[in-house]
């Protein structure tokens, strides 16, 4: 059960009954339709509505990062509880069950980005550190004795609130700018931290091997690799891959190729002037009837009315 803003309502039967709610963002269910996605939002606007608290709920394809300036909250990351004062960064992967619950003079914002964004085009010691935060649900705390980073991560989430409320040129450049440099200082802190802590090698270990995997991903993608190709260039079985994904990522190694070649289907549809059929071969499909049934259960829209819808929206740019 979910209300016209999205938080699910606090009703335990309707979430026993069907189960975990499932957003793309505040309202929306199922996949998101645009990859290329960011928003923005300050805790206190919404929370506020459901007097502070947000019931349990998931989010498919996205990632967010609470971050929290002032004040404290009671926090459940999937079957982890705990107490987390401010300033720190929640980290929430694609998939991970999130709750909250807000003190009243809470102050911070929600950052929701496309998957993605945080793993494509990106120098390798980057993506690196971003596969780290993309591992599973932390909190990052943003003050040690040594540097309060909370102040700069503030000023930058800001500035990106400032960029989604009033739209100009460049917007997506922008965006592009801000949302990796918030990010390259939360996952800088993290390694920061870790690194004093003695780290823990098992868990580098499988985000080396999925960073490693994401890369060969973007690499050969439009060489229409299979699962079994991925596998043996990464040294290890295709059921490993698979486990592997679906333990840092939520879905099978197939599905984290194709959601690469749907990011490139969505990209080519706005900004490539080709029919949808010779899109379709470029992408190869030998079927671009095939293609068009498979791109709609991904979007909920067909290429036409996606191509349509992306070349309406103002300010669009190829980040």
């Amino acid at each position: 059960m979910h209300n016209s803003s999205g938080y699910p309502r606090h009703s335990k039967a309707a979430r026993s009954a069907r189960g975990v709610p499932t957003f793309s963002l505040y309202g929306e269910q199922g996949r998101i339709s645009d990859v290329e996605f960011v928003h923005i939002e300050d805790i206190a606007s919404r929370s506020r509505n459901y007097n502070w608290e947000i019931d349990s709920h998931t989010h498919r394809g996205l990632f967010q990062m609470l971050c929290l300036l002032e004040g404290r909250a009671h926090i459940q990351l999937d079957d982890l509880a705990m107490e987390v004062e401010a300033p720190a960064a929640i980290l929430i992967p694609p998939a991970v069950v999130h709750a909250f619950q807000f003190s009243h003079e809470c102050h911070g914002y929600v950052l929701t980005l496309a998957e993605a964004l945080l793993v494509e085009d990106l120098p390798e010691a980057q993506r690196a550190l971003f596969d780290e935060l993309l591992l599973q649900a932390r909190v990052v705390e943003l003050s040690t004795p040594h540097e309060n980073v909370a102040p700069r991560v503030g000023a930058m989430l800001e500035q990106i609130m400032a960029e989604f409320r009033w739209p100009q040129a460049g917007r997506a450049w922008m965006f592009d700018w801000l949302v990796r440099g918030v990010l390259l200082l939360v996952a800088r802190q993290h390694a920061t931290l870790s690194e004093a802590k003695g780290g823990n090698r098992g868990e580098r270990g499988r985000a080396e091997l999925f960073a490693r995997f994401r890369q060969l991903v973007e690499s050969h993608w439009q060489d229409h690799w299979t699962v079994p190709r991925y596998a043996e260039a990464l040294t290890v079985t295709e059921s490993r891959l698979n486990r592997l994904c679906r333990a840092l990522a939520g879905k099978s190694a197939f599905d984290v190729v194709q959601d690469r070649v749907m990011l490139e289907a969505r990209r080519r549809l706005v900004y490539v002037q080709v029919p949808v059929s010779q899109l379709a071969y470029e992408l190869g499909y030998q079927d671009p009837a095939y293609f068009c049934r498979h791109f709609k259960k991904q979007t909920g829209m067909t290429p036409t009315a996606f191509r349509k819808r992306g070349r309406e929206l103002p300010g669009k740019s190829p980040a």
